[in-house]
């Protein structure tokens, strides 16, 4: 399978990238910074671009199979994540690319119940807010478009190691999880919806 990873140098998109290339894929990383690139074997490739610049992310995509998209901007208020997943829904339906695997966040929609109480009423509307509203941007691009999705929605992510034990597809009434998650075990959950119709042109919540 040829997949190109967005946000390829963040830590999820690093996981995302050390992964796939253990299970063979023929990936192309599209970044900002090559030098952030640490792992070089001969079935990556490295394109240099902006995700803002539609002729970029274009010449990324032409002659995929499927996309992964992790782009990160942190919790400042930004909008690229949702001008980013614009350029590259765009870049699929030119070049007739219809896989695509998003990241996105729990606190979206009815998944604002799986938060605890603290999350809710003062990380959301105080440090996330931002976050949350370029991510249902992103969301909403990606429901709209008429490509094979899947968006996860993440519980918090931490850097913790990867066990491939985690729940996942749980409902917003869900009360039991504990709101956060490797980065490691989102991108193998993510690498293995690529070959998985289970969760197709759906949210996926996924958690501990």
């Amino acid at each position: 399978m040829k997949l190109v990873v967005f946000g390829a140098t963040g830590k999820t998109g690093k996981e995302v990238v050390r992964q796939a290339l253990q299970k063979d894929f023929d990936i192309t990383v599209f970044v900002r910074n090559p030098d952030k690139v640490l792992l070089r074997p001969a079935n990556l490739t490295i394109l240099q671009g902006d995700v803002l610049d539609q002729s970029a992310v274009s010449k990324a995509v032409q002659g995929q199979d499927a996309v992964i998209s992790v782009l990160g901007a942190g919790i400042r208020k930004t909008d690229l994540r949702t001008k980013g997943t614009r350029n590259i829904v765009k870049a699929m339906q030119e070049h007739g690319v219809k896989r695509i695997v998003s990241q996105s966040s729990l606190g979206i929609g009815e998944t604002i119940d799986n938060l605890s109480i603290m999350a809710r009423y003062l990380c959301v509307p105080v440090f996330l807010k931002n976050a949350l509203i370029d991510h249902a941007g992103q969301e909403e691009l990606i429901m709209e478009s008429e490509l094979d999705w899947t968006i996860v929605r993440c519980a918090g992510l931490t850097s913790g190691p990867l066990t491939e034990k985690y729940q996942h597809g749980f409902t917003s009434k869900k009360s039991n999880i504990k709101g956060r998650i490797s980065r490691a075990d989102v991108a193998h959950f993510m690498l293995s919806q690529l070959k998985d119709s289970s969760y197709l042109n759906k949210t996926v919540s996924i958690s501990y």
